[in-house]
């Protein structure tokens, strides 16, 4: 087997010495071709290389979930073909690993590259869905490029969280959940449109939800972690069904403390719930409009301020080693 691994060489949680262990490891295995990324994108760019190869059959992407979804992004770049594309694996080695370990992987790098030679020995694979969002044709956003996610997207709330985590980790700062944690408080103070949302909900055949004050999207459960507590903030999401919504309509102090407690203690069985909460499952398509332009991001990665967006589910869309 001839494979490709992609190494983000900034990855968190993973050292030089590791990764060498690791490269070594993969490569007694197969035929590897081990490349170190060097700029932004560039994972996406060696995706879709291997994706418009004749010989590669596997790709490995060793580092967070920002690496991985660019190495899907450029895996997808023609659009999902599962019999035809290149498998991929993923080794972590960031700070979350939501898609990892929502596949069921160990969260240490060491010990996922031997579940990932086991699963090749033994021919252990699932065909995924993705979620894929893009501008909303008619819409000030309408040319702005689509892009796939693994795991999650949010508008709003959300996505402003991950981008003062963003600008903080420019300044030097470490990405730790306690960072996180602050960003989420700092985000709660400066939020100007907590009380009165700004965010309409439009599938076809239903009445729009409104007054939306934040949206999370999700493509599988739990749609992150906070150290080793899994969050679900929609429970019924999968990797086998279409994409789930977490909407929260108000976010009040007491809104806050309530929602806030019933995602640190959910379970695979309930999420956050009450008369301010929106829950939509296995949803195919829908568009998200805002009042005002609002930060989006797609696996953790800001994307910028949209006014519309709109999200299909992909049910089968890529083949994954596990």
């Amino acid at each position: 087997m001839r494979a490709l691994l992609v190494v983000n060489p900034a990855a968190t949680t993973t050292s030089a010495r590791t990764r060498d262990v690791l490269v070594h490891a993969l490569a007694s295995e197969m035929k590897l071709d081990a490349v170190t990324t060097e700029y932004r994108g560039h994972a996406r760019d060696l995706g879709r290389q291997a994706a418009e190869s004749k010989d590669i059959e596997l790709v490995v992407a060793l580092g967070g979930d920002g690496t991985v979804n660019e190495v899907v992004n450029g895996l997808l770049h023609h659009g999902p073909d599962p019999d035809r594309l290149p498998r991929l694996a993923v080794v972590p080695g960031g700070s979350t690993n939501v898609f990892a370990r929502a596949l069921g992987l160990p969260n240490d790098a060491v010990e996922a590259t031997g579940a990932l030679l086991d699963a090749l020995r033994e021919g252990s694979e699932r065909t995924v869905g993705l979620g894929i969002a893009g501008g909303t044709p008619g819409t000030e956003d309408e040319a702005v490029p689509s892009r796939w996610f693994t795991f999650c997207a949010g508008l709003g709330f959300d996505g402003g969280v991950v981008g003062r985590v963003e600008q903080q980790r420019e300044l030097g700062r470490r990405s730790t959940h306690a960072l996180y944690v602050r960003q989420v408080l700092r985000q709660f103070i400066d939020e100007p449109h907590r009380r009165h949302g700004m965010i309409t909900l439009e599938r076809p055949g239903e009445d729009p939800v409104t007054d939306l004050v934040m949206s999370i999207v999700c493509n599988t459960s739990p749609y992150s972690y906070l150290g080793n507590r899994p969050l679900y903030a929609s429970p019924r999401a999968s990797f086998d069904t279409a994409l789930d919504v977490l909407g929260l309509k108000k976010l009040s102090t007491a809104a806050v403390a309530r929602y806030g407690t019933q995602l640190l203690t959910s379970t695979p069985e309930r999420g956050p719930h009450g008369k301010h909460a929106v829950t939509l499952h296995d949803l195919t398509d829908f568009t998200l409009h805002s009042k005002v332009p609002l930060p989006l991001q797609m696996d953790g990665d800001h994307l910028g301020l949209r006014t519309s967006v709109t999200f299909t589910g992909v049910r089968r869309a890529l083949r994954v080693i596990v």
